[in-house]
Formats: C-alpha cells, sequence, structure tokens
C-alpha cells in the first residue's frame, strides 16, 4: 500500500504565493506519474498539473503560467509552487501518483487533500 502525505496548504491573500509538497511512502518500485488536482465546493475535480518521471509536465489551463509543478525522483516527493494565486484558485488540493509497488502491481493512490485559500 502506498500513502501520500500533503503539506502546504493555508489562506494566503490574492497574489500570494504557496508551496505545496506530498510525499509518498510504501513498498514502492517506481513511481511515474506525480500530479496535483483540485476541487472546489460545488465543482468537478478537475487536474492542476501533473509530471512524470522523466520531467515531462502537463498543466490546466486555469494554473499555466502561474504554478510550477516538480518532483525529487530519489524521495517520490512531488511539490508545487503556487505564484500569483487568484480567489478562484481555493480549493481542496489533492495529491495523486500512479506507479508500481515492489511486486511490479501497479498501484494509484490519493491523498487525503489540503485546503488552499485565497482572499480578494
Amino acid at each position: 500500500q502506498v500513502q501520500l502525505v500533503e503539506s502546504g496548504g493555508g489562506l494566503v491573500q490574492a497574489g500570494g504565493s504557496l508551496r505545496l509538497s506530498c510525499a509518498a511512502t510504501g513498498n514502492i518500485l517506481s513511481i511515474s506519474l506525480m500530479g496535483w488536482y483540485r476541487q472546489a465546493p460545488g465543482k468537478q475535480r478537475e487536474l492542476v498539473a501533473f509530471i512524470t518521471s522523466g520531467g515531462k509536465t502537463n498543466y490546466g489551463d486555469s494554473v499555466k503560467g502561474r504554478l510550477t509543478i516538480s518532483r525529487d525522483n530519489a524521495k517520490n516527493t512531488v511539490h508545487l509552487q503556487m505564484d500569483s494565486l487568484k480567489p478562484e484558485d481555493s480549493a481542496t488540493y489533492y495529491c495523486y501518483t500512479e506507479g508500481s509497488v515492489g511486486t511490479r502491481a501497479p498501484f494509484v493512490s490519493w491523498g487525503q487533500g489540503t485546503q488552499v485559500a485565497v482572499s480578494s
């Protein structure tokens, strides 16, 4: 079983910055994809960004140019640097990973979520 521990959420004023982190632990053989999704009240969960083991990134249209995803493969950790935050970025942010465990079985894992609130 793979566990994800998220950190870094909080309250910030519009235009400010936050940095989210997520560490994956467990019997991990490899992680192919790490990323973040978010969900605001009354809205569907949406992709924020993901990054592959090779460093290829993909961002949701609403965050391009303001958020930057990075990962440390050796530590099975992913970070999300969020700059120029807007009130509409307020949501619960969920870490997401997929890969293989020690038995080579595939896994998909979600974090419990960390709250981001941006005041206007």
